[in-house]
């Protein structure tokens, strides 16, 4: 097979075996879908790796399940999820058959990880990626292992439980340091970036964002591959105060659009990115409205009712739209998120509901524990500090310590370690509260 072909983003680089043939037309239109992504033809890139992965290849490389994986990642890309899905099925049944199919079933769960985590199904994206990173360690294929453990960072961040995440950005920078992130080093700087931002700020993570934006290939992979990074880059560059590398993310994301125009993901990640630019909020309702991706909706519903709360007429239709920003986060299992968008609504002086009560075998209880106490405990148990926990929860460290004492009270715990074994207990019970810090 030829070099070009085996640079192909996981996970179809894991499982493109050498190819006996030296005319194996499956190699050669899956050779140009790549070509046509990288430089960010992506309508054509799709079309390409459509007619790959129907090829009939009779050739002892067997191809077509592969190049049917690739296909599936460039519509999940894209958001166009239903399609990626159905391909993967058709994956599922030529596994079931293949002689050797521990690679194909690796890059396949994967690819359906990345599919799964894009719907909000984050439970099951992290169980599938943690089977891929099993199935491709039997198959030696540790080059599909940078992928899984993206998706298992992310996961975990997501969900808001920082110390898994932390494990896995280590995988990454271990991926990284053994040359296994070649591929997609894009996805992994921006998963790294983001735990980096969400811990201390845009400035822990500047090298990263600065190296993403600055670099012409890293830019257009990541935005060709994940509708929400046009907009993030965006707010990061402001955040570090370059307005220079803000707008440079921001043209980048409307020349792809425009190249692209008939991708709804892709053109809605643009009009994101320039809404923020602009400070438009109509712009960025709109793209709400366009996103094919849930979370990345709710992410421009709260952009857009950030800049409505500064107009003091506007004041109403800002608590509509952040309630819509805490739905969309809600059903994307990203409880950190929906509570930054609460606590904004709490300024405005709309209140939402509590989280409900749980219990241990040892019949030890969390009472009934606000969202936000809830979301300390669990903060808290995994060793962070007051101040800490009020940079991640958007409260004072004065205000952990007032809840802290009352969390205390409740769960009838005298001191930090006390209350850690016993949200340990509890957590274990009620899986859920897990994952809400």
């Amino acid at each position: 097979m030829p070099d070009s072909v085996t640079r192909f983003l996981p996970p179809v680089l894991s499982v493109l075996r050498t190819c006996e043939s030296g005319s194996c037309e499956t190699v050669r239109l899956a050779e140009l879908s790549f070509s046509a992504w990288s430089r960010g033809d992506l309508e054509e890139a799709v079309r390409l790796a459509a007619a790959a992965a129907r090829r009939e290849s009779s050739c002892p490389g067997a191809c077509t399940g592969p190049a049917m994986v690739w296909h599936s990642a460039l519509l999940v890309r894209i958001r166009e999820l239903a399609s990626g899905a159905r391909v993967l099925g058709g994956v599922d049944e030529l596994a079931a058959t293949a002689s050797h199919p521990d690679g194909l079933v690796a890059a396949s769960l994967t690819c359906t990880a990345d599919l799964a985590f894009t719907r909000g199904d984050v439970d099951s994206a992290a169980d599938l990626a943690g089977r891929g990173v099993l199935k491709a360690q039997e198959a030696d294929l540790a080059c599909l292992l940078p992928e899984a453990h993206t998706v298992l960072a992310l996961s975990a961040l997501r969900q808001g439980n920082m110390s898994t995440s932390l494990d896995f950005v280590n995988q990454l920078r271990e991926d990284a340091l053994l040359g296994r992130t070649a591929d997609r080093p894009s996805q992994c700087a921006w998963a790294a970036a983001q735990y980096l931002e969400v811990q201390g700020g845009a400035k822990s993570a500047e090298h990263l964002i600065v190296g993403i934006i600055t670099d012409d290939q890293l830019l257009l992979d990541l935005l060709s591959s994940q509708p929400a990074a046009a907009s993030w880059l965006v707010r990061a560059g402001r955040n570090l105060g370059d307005e220079a590398l803000a707008r440079r993310a921001g043209a980048e994301a409307a020349r792809l659009a425009e190249r692209n125009g008939g991708l709804r993901s892709v053109e809605a990640a643009g009009m994101h990115a320039d809404g923020l630019l602009e400070e438009d909020p109509e712009r960025l309702i709109a793209a709400a409205r366009s996103h094919l991706d849930v979370w990345a909706g709710a992410s421009a519903y709260e952009d857009a009712g950030s800049l409505l709360c500064e107009v003091d007429r506007e004041r109403e239709r800002a608590v509509e739209v952040l309630e819509r920003a805490v739905d969309g986060y809600s059903n994307s299992a990203a409880p950190r998120d929906a509570r930054r968008v609460v606590s904004k609504l709490r300024s405005l002086g709309v209140r939402r509901g509590r989280y409900p009560q749980y219990g241990s075998q040892d019949g030890t209880s969390t009472g009934s524990l606000t969202v936000t106490e809830t979301a300390v405990a669990e903060l808290v148990s995994q060793g962070f500090t007051n101040s800490q926990v009020g940079e991640h929860l958007f409260i004072s460290g004065h205000t952990v310590a007032f809840h802290l004492k009352k969390i205390f009270r409740k769960m009838n715990v005298a001191s930090r370690v006390e209350l850690t074994r016993t949200w340990s207990r509890v957590s274990n019970a009620a899986p859920e509260l897990a994952n809400v810090g």
